[in-house]
Protein backbone atom coordinates (compact mmCIF):
# COMPACT_ATOMS: atom_id res chain seq x y z
CA UNK A 1 0.00 0.00 0.00
CA UNK A 2 1.74 3.28 -1.15
CA UNK A 3 0.75 6.61 0.84
CA UNK A 4 -1.63 8.63 -1.28
CA UNK A 5 -0.18 12.25 -1.11
CA UNK A 6 -2.61 14.66 -2.60
CA UNK A 7 0.42 17.28 -3.17
CA UNK A 8 -0.33 19.13 -6.10
CA UNK A 9 -3.64 20.54 -4.79
CA UNK A 10 -2.40 22.20 -1.94
CA UNK A 11 -2.21 26.10 -2.22
CA UNK A 12 -0.87 28.96 0.21
CA UNK A 13 -4.74 29.09 1.69
CA UNK A 14 -4.76 26.21 3.61
CA UNK A 15 -1.19 25.61 4.37
CA UNK A 16 0.78 27.77 7.21
CA UNK A 17 3.41 28.50 4.37
CA UNK A 18 3.86 28.11 0.47
CA UNK A 19 5.44 24.45 -0.77
CA UNK A 20 8.58 25.35 -2.33
CA UNK A 21 8.48 23.50 -5.68
CA UNK A 22 11.45 21.40 -5.38
CA UNK A 23 10.12 19.55 -2.50
CA UNK A 24 7.03 19.07 -4.58
CA UNK A 25 8.35 18.03 -7.21
CA UNK A 26 10.19 15.70 -4.98
CA UNK A 27 7.49 14.50 -3.31
CA UNK A 28 5.57 13.60 -6.56
CA UNK A 29 8.61 11.88 -7.86
CA UNK A 30 8.75 9.51 -4.78
CA UNK A 31 4.66 8.73 -4.86
CA UNK A 32 4.54 7.83 -8.30
CA UNK A 33 7.98 5.58 -8.54
CA UNK A 34 6.84 4.22 -5.01
CA UNK A 35 3.00 2.97 -6.72
CA UNK A 36 4.97 1.58 -10.18
CA UNK A 37 7.63 -0.62 -7.45
CA UNK A 38 4.38 -1.39 -5.08
CA UNK A 39 2.65 -2.74 -8.08
CA UNK A 40 1.81 -6.05 -9.11
CA UNK A 41 1.21 -5.53 -12.56
CA UNK A 42 2.73 -2.74 -15.04
CA UNK A 43 0.07 0.26 -13.95
CA UNK A 44 -0.34 2.62 -16.48
CA UNK A 45 -0.28 6.59 -16.32
CA UNK A 46 -3.99 6.91 -15.77
CA UNK A 47 -3.80 4.15 -12.95
CA UNK A 48 -1.46 5.93 -11.27
CA UNK A 49 -3.54 9.26 -11.22
CA UNK A 50 -6.32 7.43 -9.93
CA UNK A 51 -4.78 5.84 -7.05
CA UNK A 52 -2.51 8.86 -6.38
CA UNK A 53 -5.24 11.63 -6.48
CA UNK A 54 -2.46 13.45 -8.99
CA UNK A 55 -3.65 15.04 -12.01
CA UNK A 56 -2.94 12.96 -14.84
CA UNK A 57 -0.79 15.81 -16.34
CA UNK A 58 1.52 15.71 -12.82
CA UNK A 59 1.89 11.77 -13.62
CA UNK A 60 3.10 12.41 -16.99
CA UNK A 61 5.35 14.88 -16.53
CA UNK A 62 6.76 13.16 -13.31
CA UNK A 63 7.07 9.79 -15.66
CA UNK A 64 9.05 11.11 -18.31
CA UNK A 65 11.67 12.15 -15.97
CA UNK A 66 12.24 9.18 -14.18
CA UNK A 67 12.02 7.24 -17.24
CA UNK A 68 14.96 10.23 -18.66
CA UNK A 69 16.84 9.10 -15.31
CA UNK A 70 16.68 5.28 -16.30
CA UNK A 71 14.63 4.95 -13.09
CA UNK A 72 11.38 3.46 -15.12
CA UNK A 73 10.76 2.28 -18.13
CA UNK A 74 7.79 1.38 -20.41
CA UNK A 75 6.19 -2.40 -21.20
CA UNK A 76 4.00 -2.94 -24.26
CA UNK A 77 0.56 -3.46 -22.62
CA UNK A 78 -1.37 -6.98 -22.76
CA UNK A 79 -3.83 -7.35 -25.59
CA UNK A 80 -7.57 -6.76 -25.12
CA UNK A 81 -10.18 -7.21 -26.71
CA UNK A 82 -13.49 -3.98 -27.04
CA UNK A 83 -13.06 -0.59 -27.99
CA UNK A 84 -9.85 1.60 -26.88
CA UNK A 85 -6.02 1.63 -27.23
CA UNK A 86 -4.71 0.03 -24.25
CA UNK A 87 -2.18 1.68 -22.12
CA UNK A 88 1.46 0.89 -21.99
CA UNK A 89 2.28 -0.03 -18.62
CA UNK A 90 5.45 1.05 -16.26
CA UNK A 91 8.08 -0.91 -14.44
CA UNK A 92 11.20 -0.49 -12.21
CA UNK A 93 14.07 -0.29 -14.67
CA UNK A 94 16.13 -3.39 -15.07
CA UNK A 95 19.26 -1.40 -16.42
CA UNK A 96 19.28 1.41 -14.22
CA UNK A 97 21.44 2.18 -11.14
CA UNK A 98 22.06 -0.94 -9.30
CA UNK A 99 23.29 -1.43 -5.48
CA UNK A 100 27.02 -2.78 -4.49
CA UNK A 101 26.35 -5.04 -1.14
CA UNK A 102 29.80 -5.88 0.26
CA UNK A 103 30.64 -8.49 3.04
CA UNK A 104 33.29 -9.41 5.22
CA UNK A 105 32.73 -12.06 7.85
CA UNK A 106 34.86 -14.31 9.74
CA UNK A 107 35.73 -17.15 6.66
CA UNK A 108 34.81 -15.29 3.98
CA UNK A 109 34.19 -11.81 1.38
CA UNK A 110 31.34 -11.53 -0.48
CA UNK A 111 30.25 -9.33 -3.41
CA UNK A 112 26.97 -8.78 -5.14
CA UNK A 113 24.69 -6.33 -7.61
CA UNK A 114 21.19 -5.83 -6.86
CA UNK A 115 19.15 -3.76 -9.88
CA UNK A 116 16.49 -1.53 -9.29
CA UNK A 117 14.25 -4.55 -9.78
CA UNK A 118 15.44 -6.84 -6.85
CA UNK A 119 17.00 -8.73 -9.27
CA UNK A 120 20.58 -10.26 -8.25
CA UNK A 121 22.70 -9.89 -11.22
CA UNK A 122 26.23 -10.97 -9.48
CA UNK A 123 27.59 -12.39 -6.68
CA UNK A 124 30.74 -13.55 -5.52
CA UNK A 125 32.13 -15.21 -2.99
CA UNK A 126 35.65 -15.77 -2.02
CA UNK A 127 36.73 -17.89 1.11
CA UNK A 128 39.67 -17.20 3.41
CA UNK A 129 40.16 -17.18 7.52
CA UNK A 130 40.63 -13.43 7.64
CA UNK A 131 41.13 -13.82 11.77
CA UNK A 132 45.03 -13.89 11.30
CA UNK A 133 44.48 -10.86 8.85
CA UNK A 134 44.82 -7.22 9.54
CA UNK A 135 41.93 -4.90 8.80
CA UNK A 136 43.77 -3.30 6.73
CA UNK A 137 44.62 -6.36 4.26
CA UNK A 138 41.16 -7.61 4.65
CA UNK A 139 39.52 -5.30 2.93
CA UNK A 140 42.23 -4.33 0.73
CA UNK A 141 41.24 -8.12 -0.83
CA UNK A 142 37.24 -6.83 -0.41
CA UNK A 143 38.39 -3.80 -2.84
CA UNK A 144 39.29 -6.19 -5.61
CA UNK A 145 35.97 -8.18 -5.38
CA UNK A 146 33.84 -4.55 -5.08
CA UNK A 147 36.36 -3.80 -8.49
CA UNK A 148 34.97 -7.13 -10.05
CA UNK A 149 31.88 -6.53 -9.26
CA UNK A 150 31.83 -2.60 -10.63
CA UNK A 151 33.31 -4.30 -13.99
CA UNK A 152 30.37 -6.82 -13.98
CA UNK A 153 27.52 -3.70 -13.76
CA UNK A 154 29.58 -1.96 -16.41
CA UNK A 155 28.94 -5.16 -19.12
CA UNK A 156 25.59 -5.26 -17.90
CA UNK A 157 25.07 -1.13 -18.77
CA UNK A 158 24.26 -1.00 -14.71
CA UNK A 159 25.16 2.39 -12.89
CA UNK A 160 26.05 1.71 -9.43
CA UNK A 161 24.59 3.87 -7.04
CA UNK A 162 26.36 2.95 -3.75
CA UNK A 163 27.54 0.25 -2.14
CA UNK A 164 26.37 -1.52 1.93
CA UNK A 165 28.93 -3.24 3.86
CA UNK A 166 28.14 -5.89 6.12
CA UNK A 167 30.50 -6.30 9.16
CA UNK A 168 30.11 -8.68 12.11
CA UNK A 169 30.12 -6.38 15.13
CA UNK A 170 29.36 -3.02 16.15
CA UNK A 171 29.08 -0.24 13.80
CA UNK A 172 28.37 3.46 14.64
CA UNK A 173 26.56 5.66 12.70
CA UNK A 174 29.74 7.00 10.91
CA UNK A 175 31.44 3.33 9.67
CA UNK A 176 33.36 2.95 12.61
CA UNK A 177 33.27 -1.16 13.87
CA UNK A 178 33.92 -0.34 17.12
CA UNK A 179 33.79 -4.25 18.38
CA UNK A 180 33.77 -7.14 15.65
CA UNK A 181 35.14 -10.10 18.31
CA UNK A 182 35.29 -13.28 15.65
CA UNK A 183 37.38 -10.58 13.76
CA UNK A 184 39.72 -9.32 16.61
CA UNK A 185 38.95 -6.06 15.64
CA UNK A 186 37.95 -2.75 17.65
CA UNK A 187 37.63 0.84 16.18
CA UNK A 188 38.87 0.14 12.87
CA UNK A 189 37.47 3.12 10.77
CA UNK A 190 36.26 1.49 7.33
CA UNK A 191 35.64 4.06 5.57
CA UNK A 192 39.06 5.75 6.26
CA UNK A 193 40.48 2.73 4.80
CA UNK A 194 38.93 2.61 1.75
CA UNK A 195 39.44 5.61 1.08
CA UNK A 196 40.45 6.54 -2.84
CA UNK A 197 38.94 3.10 -3.34
CA UNK A 198 36.00 4.07 -6.04
CA UNK A 199 33.19 3.73 -5.95
CA UNK A 200 33.34 3.08 -2.22
CA UNK A 201 34.62 7.34 -1.81
CA UNK A 202 32.76 10.24 -1.81
CA UNK A 203 28.81 10.59 -2.19
CA UNK A 204 25.77 9.86 -4.39
CA UNK A 205 23.13 12.04 -4.25
CA UNK A 206 24.30 13.79 -1.20
CA UNK A 207 24.70 10.46 0.30
CA UNK A 208 28.03 8.75 1.46
CA UNK A 209 28.73 6.15 -1.68
CA UNK A 210 29.88 3.63 1.35
CA UNK A 211 27.78 3.01 4.08
CA UNK A 212 29.17 0.31 6.67
CA UNK A 213 26.17 -1.86 9.06
CA UNK A 214 26.25 -5.07 11.01
CA UNK A 215 25.98 -8.23 8.92
CA UNK A 216 22.30 -9.02 10.95
CA UNK A 217 20.61 -5.91 10.11
CA UNK A 218 21.50 -6.32 6.80
CA UNK A 219 20.84 -10.10 6.85
CA UNK A 220 17.22 -9.33 7.87
CA UNK A 221 16.87 -6.11 5.51
CA UNK A 222 17.79 -8.69 2.09
CA UNK A 223 14.44 -11.19 4.19
CA UNK A 224 12.18 -7.83 4.55
CA UNK A 225 12.64 -6.67 0.97
CA UNK A 226 12.52 -11.09 -0.44
CA UNK A 227 9.53 -11.38 1.72
CA UNK A 228 7.74 -8.27 2.14
CA UNK A 229 4.67 -9.92 3.31
CA UNK A 230 6.60 -11.05 6.58
CA UNK A 231 6.36 -7.95 8.61
CA UNK A 232 8.13 -8.86 12.02
CA UNK A 233 10.29 -11.07 12.58
CA UNK A 234 13.84 -12.03 13.81
CA UNK A 235 16.09 -12.92 11.40
CA UNK A 236 19.31 -15.09 13.20
CA UNK A 237 22.65 -15.39 11.12
CA UNK A 238 24.16 -18.22 12.26
CA UNK A 239 28.30 -18.21 10.99
CA UNK A 240 30.76 -18.38 13.53
CA UNK A 241 29.22 -15.87 15.32
CA UNK A 242 25.75 -15.42 15.81
CA UNK A 243 23.64 -12.19 15.23
CA UNK A 244 19.95 -10.99 15.28
CA UNK A 245 18.52 -8.61 12.81
CA UNK A 246 14.97 -7.48 14.30
CA UNK A 247 12.17 -6.46 12.26
CA UNK A 248 9.00 -4.98 13.93
CA UNK A 249 6.08 -4.16 11.56
CA UNK A 250 8.07 -3.66 8.44
CA UNK A 251 11.11 -1.57 10.10
CA UNK A 252 14.07 -2.49 10.89
CA UNK A 253 14.42 -1.97 14.63
CA UNK A 254 18.32 -0.84 15.87
CA UNK A 255 18.26 0.08 19.28
CA UNK A 256 19.18 3.10 20.71
CA UNK A 257 22.86 3.86 19.44
CA UNK A 258 22.38 0.90 16.36
CA UNK A 259 23.73 -1.93 18.38
CA UNK A 260 20.75 -4.12 18.94
CA UNK A 261 20.95 -8.28 17.99
CA UNK A 262 24.09 -9.54 19.20
CA UNK A 263 22.65 -12.49 20.25
CA UNK A 264 24.94 -14.98 20.19
CA UNK A 265 26.48 -12.66 23.64
CA UNK A 266 23.58 -13.79 25.26
CA UNK A 267 24.15 -16.06 28.15
CA UNK A 268 22.44 -19.37 28.09
CA UNK A 269 24.80 -20.26 31.06
CA UNK A 270 26.30 -17.95 33.11
CA UNK A 271 28.77 -20.58 34.42
CA UNK A 272 29.56 -21.93 30.67
CA UNK A 273 32.96 -21.73 28.76
CA UNK A 274 34.16 -18.21 27.78
CA UNK A 275 33.59 -16.39 24.87
CA UNK A 276 35.58 -14.31 22.78
CA UNK A 277 33.74 -11.40 23.71
CA UNK A 278 35.01 -11.85 27.76
CA UNK A 279 31.93 -13.61 29.21
CA UNK A 280 30.62 -16.87 30.05
CA UNK A 281 27.63 -19.01 28.50
CA UNK A 282 26.99 -16.78 25.78
CA UNK A 283 25.29 -18.61 22.74
CA UNK A 284 27.88 -18.69 20.13
CA UNK A 285 29.88 -20.98 22.59
CA UNK A 286 27.17 -23.45 22.00
CA UNK A 287 25.39 -22.92 18.98
CA UNK A 288 28.13 -20.85 16.91
CA UNK A 289 29.94 -23.00 13.65
CA UNK A 290 33.04 -23.69 15.73
CA UNK A 291 30.85 -25.16 18.84
CA UNK A 292 28.70 -27.36 16.08
CA UNK A 293 31.95 -28.57 14.22
CA UNK A 294 33.50 -29.33 17.48
CA UNK A 295 30.37 -31.13 18.91
CA UNK A 296 30.20 -33.58 15.86
CA UNK A 297 33.90 -33.79 16.12
CA UNK A 298 35.17 -31.51 12.96
CA UNK A 299 37.68 -28.46 12.75
CA UNK A 300 37.30 -26.14 10.01
CA UNK A 301 40.92 -27.62 8.69
CA UNK A 302 38.68 -31.07 7.80
CA UNK A 303 37.10 -28.68 5.58
CA UNK A 304 39.32 -27.47 2.74
CA UNK A 305 36.94 -27.38 -0.40
CA UNK A 306 33.42 -26.54 1.37
CA UNK A 307 32.04 -24.48 3.65
CA UNK A 308 30.60 -26.01 7.53
CA UNK A 309 27.07 -25.77 6.87
CA UNK A 310 27.20 -27.45 3.75
CA UNK A 311 29.68 -30.64 5.49
CA UNK A 312 27.15 -30.30 8.31
CA UNK A 313 24.30 -30.53 5.93
CA UNK A 314 25.72 -33.82 3.78
CA UNK A 315 26.76 -35.42 7.27
CA UNK A 316 23.48 -35.05 8.72
CA UNK A 317 21.45 -36.31 5.86
CA UNK A 318 23.62 -39.34 5.31
CA UNK A 319 22.52 -40.30 9.16
CA UNK A 320 26.09 -38.89 11.08
CA UNK A 321 25.00 -39.77 15.02
CA UNK A 322 27.47 -36.83 16.39
CA UNK A 323 26.56 -34.23 14.18
CA UNK A 324 23.04 -34.84 14.20
CA UNK A 325 23.42 -34.97 18.01
CA UNK A 326 25.55 -31.38 17.46
CA UNK A 327 22.67 -29.91 15.67
CA UNK A 328 20.07 -31.02 18.33
CA UNK A 329 22.09 -29.39 20.78
CA UNK A 330 22.88 -26.27 19.10
CA UNK A 331 19.15 -26.20 18.17
CA UNK A 332 18.50 -26.47 21.51
CA UNK A 333 20.48 -23.69 23.16
CA UNK A 334 19.47 -21.02 19.77
CA UNK A 335 15.86 -21.91 21.12
CA UNK A 336 16.50 -21.16 24.45
CA UNK A 337 17.59 -17.88 23.84
CA UNK A 338 15.46 -17.18 20.72
CA UNK A 339 12.36 -17.71 23.22
CA UNK A 340 13.47 -14.90 25.31
CA UNK A 341 13.18 -12.67 22.31
CA UNK A 342 10.16 -13.95 21.52
CA UNK A 343 8.65 -13.10 24.29
CA UNK A 344 9.95 -9.35 24.76
CA UNK A 345 9.03 -8.75 21.72
CA UNK A 346 6.14 -10.57 20.92
CA UNK A 347 7.18 -11.77 16.87
CA UNK A 348 5.41 -14.76 15.59
CA UNK A 349 8.07 -15.75 12.95
CA UNK A 350 12.01 -16.61 13.68
CA UNK A 351 14.49 -16.81 10.31
CA UNK A 352 16.96 -19.30 10.27
CA UNK A 353 19.29 -17.33 7.83
CA UNK A 354 23.49 -17.72 7.11
CA UNK A 355 24.76 -20.52 7.38
CA UNK A 356 21.46 -21.94 9.55
CA UNK A 357 19.73 -21.27 6.67
CA UNK A 358 21.30 -24.68 5.46
CA UNK A 359 21.23 -26.11 8.56
CA UNK A 360 17.45 -25.73 8.90
CA UNK A 361 16.13 -29.02 8.39
CA UNK A 362 18.03 -29.89 11.55
CA UNK A 363 17.94 -26.71 13.50
CA UNK A 364 14.35 -25.99 13.49
CA UNK A 365 12.49 -28.97 15.18
CA UNK A 366 14.62 -28.30 18.60
CA UNK A 367 14.21 -24.67 18.23
CA UNK A 368 10.29 -25.23 17.57
CA UNK A 369 10.10 -26.88 20.37
CA UNK A 370 11.84 -24.66 23.15
CA UNK A 371 9.72 -21.98 21.59
CA UNK A 372 6.80 -24.12 22.39
CA UNK A 373 7.95 -25.06 25.49
CA UNK A 374 9.34 -21.54 26.59
CA UNK A 375 6.92 -18.76 24.97
CA UNK A 376 4.14 -18.09 27.28
CA UNK A 377 1.67 -17.40 24.22
CA UNK A 378 2.54 -20.56 22.46
CA UNK A 379 -0.32 -22.29 22.85
CA UNK A 380 -2.26 -20.32 21.45
CA UNK A 381 -0.27 -18.11 18.73
CA UNK A 382 2.28 -20.26 17.85
CA UNK A 383 5.69 -19.18 16.76
CA UNK A 384 6.71 -20.10 13.30
CA UNK A 385 10.44 -21.10 12.30
CA UNK A 386 11.61 -21.21 8.34
CA UNK A 387 14.71 -20.94 6.64
CA UNK A 388 15.69 -17.66 5.28
CA UNK A 389 14.60 -17.05 1.96
CA UNK A 390 18.18 -15.85 0.87
CA UNK A 391 20.24 -18.22 2.74
CA UNK A 392 23.72 -17.43 3.26
CA UNK A 393 23.53 -14.36 0.74
CA UNK A 394 20.95 -12.01 2.96
CA UNK A 395 23.14 -9.55 3.98
CA UNK A 396 25.26 -8.76 0.94
CA UNK A 397 22.05 -8.80 -1.04
CA UNK A 398 20.10 -7.02 2.02
CA UNK A 399 23.37 -4.37 1.81
CA UNK A 400 22.74 -3.85 -2.05
CA UNK A 401 19.12 -3.50 -1.85
CA UNK A 402 19.02 -0.79 0.85
CA UNK A 403 20.94 1.15 -1.64
CA UNK A 404 18.04 1.18 -4.08
CA UNK A 405 15.69 0.96 -1.65
CA UNK A 406 16.95 4.80 -0.73
CA UNK A 407 16.49 5.71 -4.44
CA UNK A 408 12.88 4.65 -4.74
CA UNK A 409 12.25 6.61 -1.44
CA UNK A 410 14.29 9.14 -2.83
CA UNK A 411 14.65 9.36 -6.92
CA UNK A 412 15.30 13.53 -6.77
CA UNK A 413 18.39 12.36 -5.17
CA UNK A 414 19.42 10.26 -8.13
CA UNK A 415 17.76 12.27 -10.98
CA UNK A 416 20.15 15.55 -9.40
CA UNK A 417 23.21 13.69 -9.56
CA UNK A 418 22.48 13.11 -13.60
CA UNK A 419 21.12 16.24 -14.25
Amino acid sequence: MVAVWHCQEVTSANTAGAVRQGSLRELNLAVVLGRIAAAGRPPSRAAIAADTGLTRATVSAVVDDLIAGRLVAEVDPEPRTGAGRPARGLRLAADGPAGLGLEINVDYLAACVVDLTGAVRHHEVRRADLRPVSPSEALARLVELAGRAHAVADRLGLTLAGATLAVPGLVDAHGLVRLAPNLGWRDVDVPALLAGHPPLTGTVGGVPALTVDNEANLAALGELYAVPGTASFLHVSGEIGIGAGIVLDGVLFRGARGWSGELGHVPVDPAGPRCRCGGRGCLETYAGQEAILGAAGLSEADLPADTAARRLAHLAAAGDRATLDALHAAGNALGVAVAGVVNLLDLDTVVLGGGYATLAPWLRPPVAAELTARVLTAAWAPVSVRAAALGSESAAVGGAGAVVHRIVARPSGWLARRE
